[in-house]
């Protein structure tokens, strides 16, 4: 096949080269110049992605892969085009289509009849039907349903592990029509491959959820779901430490009758999934009560987690406070929504010297989104914040942050022995505790 993929990002790559590797011939498409010419030249554009160096070289190497900013190369006469360019949202995470609008436009001046396009950009319910298909069809002179196919198939991976994940999760899959939907079904099965999962209640692959709209409630209802459950056991950690119980055991004994998953509660939920799904989801269903209440629980963690650290130390002005980690979770180099911005104002806001340490960043990086930037064991320190849960935490000790008098582990990760003379406070568990 002749396949096109929309928006050379952390997703939309690594798609392409699984694609290319399955033997078909891809060309990305990208309005990044930068982009463009390292995938061409076989060079990563960006780390962390485990494979995607190898596979990357081998497809461009072989002739199966390249890639253009040029919407005329890449589109005419595709058997399918793979939308994942990302949707802007607000503070409020409230959707802004200006980049979807725009490739949406590009994409169909250049669509041929026989084309399946499928769009695996997280969307509000409804947006596949009523947004993109007017716009194909209005500016194609094509008939979805006659010319081509439109479908919606979210990506349901996570960056780092987007190989490992295409492999282990179903692949879903909504069409606009029967006929759409088979032509999905075939193409995903053509390019890609599923693990054996004995634990579902039907066989690992692609998986027709009978419309559009299905599917993209799906991938809102997954992502939501992990939301609620992070909001309530936020809520449970902070009752529990107020009543001197240890929320992790309480956790690990709950979850030990089948039917309770408790998550583990933390200082901040990031990312560009869980923090901005459930509002596009609140954006069709405004009165989803429970779905508002948990982003709202979610969003006040860092605010809640500063007042811990004010509780442990006592007056923070003037006092030297390293945020310990920009990325908004551990081994991955994004700050999409991540807790490091509301925790730096909140701190910053009682008249704290703000630091932060990031081991994926540098000091030159982090002073791009205007931290001052801490170097291990460079400085005097009176406090400081963990925010995001890096492995090389984990070996740190006082000596990394000399003069510390007080650390709160937003993420339960930290080992209290290591801090011997330090007052240890860690969200959900009980109050008194001091290393």
């Amino acid at each position: 096949m002749k396949i096109a993929v929309i928006a050379l990002g952390k997703i939309g790559l690594p798609l392409a080269v699984q694609f290319a590797s399955k033997g078909h011939s891809v060309v990305g498409v990208d309005i990044n110049r930068a982009v463009v010419d390292l995938v061409n030249a076989g060079q990563e554009p960006f780390p962390g992605e485990a494979g995607l160096q190898n596979k990357m070289s081998e497809a461009v190497s072989s002739g199966r892969l390249s890639a253009t900013t040029d919407y005329g190369q890449a589109i005419p006469d595709s058997d399918a085009v793979v939308v994942v360019v990302p949707l802007f949202v607000d503070e409020e995470a409230r959707p802004d289509f200006i980049w979807m609008d725009a490739a949406t436009a590009e994409l169909a001046k250049h669509l041929t009849p026989g084309t399946l396009v499928s769009y695996e950009t997280t969307l509000p319910v409804g947006t596949t039907r009523f947004r993109w298909k007017p716009m194909l069809e209005g500016d194609s002179g094509l008939k979805e349903g006659k010319d081509f196919h439109l479908v919606f198939s979210p990506e349901r991976v996570l960056t780092g592990r987007v190989f490992a994940d295409l492999r282990k999760y179903p692949k879903l899959i909504g069409g606009l029509s029967d006929e759409g939907a088979t032509e999905a079904r075939q193409f995903y099965e053509a390019v890609l491959d599923f693990d054996d999962r004995g634990d579902l209640a039907r066989p690992n692959g692609v998986w027709d959820l009978g419309s559009a709209e299905a599917s993209e409630l799906a991938k809102l209802a997954e992502t939501t779901y992990r939301d609620v459950n992070i909001g309530l056991a936020n809520q449970f950690a902070r009752y529990a430490a107020e009543q001197g119980i240890d929320i992790y055991k309480v956790i690990e004994a709950s979850n030990s009758q089948p039917y309770s998953h408790i998550h583990r509660p933390g200082i901040a939920v990031g990312g560009h999934c869980i923090p901005v799904y459930p509002r596009l989801y609140l954006w069709n269903d405004p009165a989803a009560t429970i779905v508002r209440s948990a982003r709202d629980a979610n969003a006040e963690m860092p605010t809640y987690t500063v007042g811990l650290l004010e509780g442990a130390h006592g007056e923070l002005e003037g006092q030297n406070v390293v945020v310990l980690g920009a990325a908004y979770r551990g081994g991955v180099k994004e700050t999409a929504f991540s807790g490091v911005f509301d925790t730096v104002q909140g701190l910053e806001a009682r008249g704290a010297r703000v630091s932060v340490h990031d081991p994926l960043y540098s000091e030159k990086e982090l002073s791009k989104f205007g931290f001052m930037a801490y170097s291990q064991g460079s400085g005097p320190v009176d406090a400081a914040v963990l925010q995001a849960d890096h492995t090389e935490y984990r070996d740190w000790a006082p000596a990394d942050l000399p003069g510390i008098r007080t650390l709160v582990d937003g993420r339960s990760v930290l080992d209290a022995a290591k801090w011997n003379g330090v007052t240890v406070r860690t969200i959900g568990r009980p109050l008194d505790r001091e290393a």
